[in-house]
C-alpha cells in the first residue's frame, strides 16, 4: 500500500518558490504592510518551559511547541489531513503491514555537518526506544518498530512487531523528529541544552526562566512544503520569551516588545482584530479537551456514578461565556480537525433530577452538614489535580463552575493547582478521581492511546496515557484492528466503533477542542504546521 507521493523534483521546486516569493506577505487578519529581511523575532509562551528541548525526552506540549523551529520530522501533513514528505520522500508498506520502506531525501544535512541519511533514522527510532531516553509521546509512536534496517543511504525498512496502519502519522509528529547522531552521542544533559537538527533554525542559547534564543540557519534546505520561498528563513534571530502571566503577555505584544505570543486570554482574541492584532486559531488534533473519570478506583469504578457526574456537570454555559465565542462545546473525544470523529450529545444532556436518581441507586443516599453525599461512612469525594501550565484561566475557571454544579447532587469535588511535574506526580501515583490530561498527537490511533488496556500501563518515563482507566476487550480488539488494518473505509468504521464503546462507559466528558490561538503583531507570514498545529517561522517577516 503506497501512501505518499513523491516530492516534487527541485526544478519545479524552485519554480513555484520563485512565483511565491514575488507575493505580499500577509498576516491572517489579512492586513498588508512593508516586510524587511532579517531583524530579532520576540515569541512570548505562557506554555511551561521545557526541562528538555529534546522532544524525545519525556515528550509534552511544549516540547513541540519550540522544537518545531530547529527540528523536522519524516513526514508532515496537509490541512485536508494528507501525509505528505518532509524529511523523507515516500513510505510504502508491505502487503502484510509487517514492514514499511521508507525513502529519504539525499540533500539534508543536520546543521552540525552530520548527514542525514538511513543510518540517522535508525539512530533517531533506538534513540526513542531506549529507555534511559525517557520517552513519552514518541516511545508510542515507534514502540511497534523490532528492527531497523538500513538498506542504503537513502532507504530505511521498520519492521514491525505488529501492523500499523498509523506509521507515517505517528512519525509526523514533532516528538519523533530527527536529530543528529552526533548530537545525540554528546549525552542527555547536553543534547536537552541544544538539540541538533536539520530546521529553519539552531538553538544558540538558553538562560532558564528567561528565553531561549534561537539563530537562522543559513544553510537549510526547505523540508516543508508550506515555505513560499528559496532560501533561509527571513528573520535572522528569534527570542523566545517564557512569560506566564497571559496580561503580561498581552502587554507586551500590544506595546510591541514581542510580535508573537500564545495562549492569550478569550478576552484578547475576540477583541484582537479591532485593535490591529493578527489572529491564528489552529485546534490541535486528535483527541478533544475533556474530563475523564478514573474507572479504576471509587467512586467511579460504578457507572452510575460517572453518569451522574455527566449529568451534572453541565459545562455548555461555562464554556460560552468564560471563552467569549472562541470555542464551542463539544461531543467528541476526537478533535474536531479528525474526520472520524463520533458526536453524541444525548450523552452529555444536563439532568440534576436524574443524576440525583442516580447516586440514590447507587448507594450514596446519606448527607453530610455540607451537602455532600456519604455512603458507608465515606464522603463521595473527587480528586482532581489540575496542571497550572496547561490550563488556562479560562479553563480553570470552568472546572470551579463544574465544581459547583456537581456539588448540587453531592460531589465534593476537590480541585488540586499543581505545576506540572507535581501534576505528572499526583497521575502516576493514582492521585485522582478526575483529570483533564490533554493529549496531542496525530490521527485517530490516539483512541489506542487513550484507551487501550496497554495505555495503564506506564512507558518509561512513568507516564501512561490511559486515564479513565478503561480495560475493555471488545474495545482493546477493535482498536488493535484499526491499527493493523490497511483499508481505509474499514479503519474509518472500526473508530467509530471504538468511540461509541469509549462514550458509553461515561468515563469521558468531552469539553472543546485543544485550544491554539495566537496573535500576533509586527510580523507577518507566520503558519502553523497541520500535524500538531505548532508555528513556524520559516516564512515569517518583521514589517515596518
Amino acid at each position: 500500500m503506497r501512501l505518499l507521493r513523491r516530492a516534487l523534483p527541485a526544478a519545479a521546486l524552485a519554480s513555484l518558490l520563485a512565483l511565491a516569493a514575488g507575493c505580499a506577505a500577509s498576516d491572517e487578519s489579512g492586513s498588508a504592510s512593508e516586510s524587511i529581511e532579517g531583524g530579532t523575532l520576540v515569541y512570548a509562551t505562557g506554555d511551561a518551559e521545557p526541562t528538555c528541548l529534546d522532544p524525545h525526552v519525556g515528550g509534552n506540549y511544549p516540547q513541540g511547541l519550540i522544537s518545531t523551529q530547529y527540528l523536522e520530522p519524516l513526514f508532515g501533513r496537509t490541512a485536508d489531513g494528507e501525509i505528505v514528505p518532509w524529511l523523507a520522500v515516500s513510505g510504502e508498506a508491505s502487503e502484510d503491514g509487517h514492514s514499511w520502506d521508507i525513502t529519504l531525501r539525499d540533500d539534508i544535512t543536520f546543521t552540525d555537518g552530520t548527514p542525514f541519511d538511513a543510518e540517522a533514522v535508525k539512530t533517531n527510532i533506538e534513540h526513542l526506544q531506549n529507555p534511559d531516553t525517557a520517552s513519552s509521546t514518541g516511545y508510542l509512536a515507534v514502540e511497534q518498530v523490532e528492527r531497523v534496517e538500513v538498506v542504503d543511504e537513502t532507504h530505511v525498512t521498520l519492521h514491525l512487531s505488529t501492523p500499523k496502519s498509523a506509521m507515517l502519522e505517528v512519525l509526523s509528529q514533532q516528538w519523533a523528529a530527527m536529530q543528529s547522531p552526533a548530537g545525540i552521542a554528546r549525552g542527555m544533559d547536553e543534547n536537552c541544552q541544544a538539540p541538533i537538527g536539520t530546521g529553519p533554525f539552531v538553538v544558540e542559547n538558553w538562560a532558564p526562566q528567561e528565553a531561549v534564543t534561537l539563530t537562522r540557519n543559513d544553510d537549510y534546505v526547505a523540508t516543508n512544503p508550506e515555505i513560499d520561498h528559496e532560501g533561509p528563513a527571513h528573520v535572522e534571530t528569534i527570542e523566545w520569551r517564557f512569560i506566564p502571566d497571559a496580561a503580561t503577555r498581552q502587554a507586551a505584544l500590544a506595546s510591541g516588545e514581542v510580535h508573537v505570543i500564545d495562549n492569550p486570554l478569550p478576552t484578547d482574541i475576540a477583541a484582537a482584530e479591532g485593535l490591529g492584532l493578527g489572529h491564528i486559531d489552529a485546534p490541535r488534533p486528535a483527541s478533544s479537551n475533556r474530563i475523564e473519570l478514573n474507572t479504576s478506583q471509587t467512586p467511579f469504578d460504578d457507572d452510575l456514578v460517572r453518569e451522574a457526574f455527566l449529568r451534572s456537570a453541565d459545562p455548555s454555559p461555562g464554556i460560552d461565556t468564560l471563552f467569549s465565542g472562541t470555542t464551542i462545546r463539544s461531543h467528541s473525544v476526537l478533535s474536531s480537525v479528525e474526520p472520524f470523529g463520533v458526536s453524541d450529545e444525548a450523552l452529555f444532556e444536563t439532568d440534576a433530577d436524574g443524576a440525583d436518581a442516580l447516586l440514590e441507586e447507587a448507594g450514596w443516599t446519606e448527607r453530610a452538614d455540607d451537602g455532600t453525599r456519604m455512603r458507608d461512612g465515606e464522603r463521595l469525594t473527587v480528586r482532581f489535580p489540575v496542571s497550572t501550565n496547561q490550563s488556562t484561566a479560562a479553563e480553570q475557571s470552568l472546572f470551579e463552575q463544574i465544581q459547583q454544579n456537581t456539588a448540587a447532587v453531592g460531589f465534593d469535588v476537590v480541585l488540586e493547582p499543581m505545576d506540572l511535574s507535581s501534576w505528572y506526580g499526583a497521575l502516576a501515583a493514582h492521585e485522582y478521581e478526575a483529570v483533564s490530561a490533554p493529549y496531542t498527537t496525530v490521527g485517530p490511533d490516539v483512541l489506542r492511546i487513550l484507551y487501550h488496556s496497554e495505555g495503564t500501563v506506564p512507558a518509561p518515563s512513568g507516564y501512561f496515557a490511559n486515564n479513565a482507566q478503561l480495560t475493555i476487550d471488545e474495545l482493546d480488539a477493535l482498536l488493535d484492528e484499526a491499527l493493523a488494518t490497511t483499508d481505509p473505509a474499514t479503519r474509518e468504521q472500526l473508530y467509530r466503533e471504538a468511540q461509541e464503546i469509549i462514550l458509553g462507559t461515561h468515563a469521558v466528558l468531552p469539553l472543546y477542542d485543544q485550544q491554539n490561538h495566537f496573535l500576533t503583531n509586527g510580523v507577518e507570514g507566520v503558519t502553523t504546521i497541520h500535524t500538531i498545529s505548532t508555528p513556524t517561522f520559516v516564512n515569517a517577516q518583521l514589517t515596518e
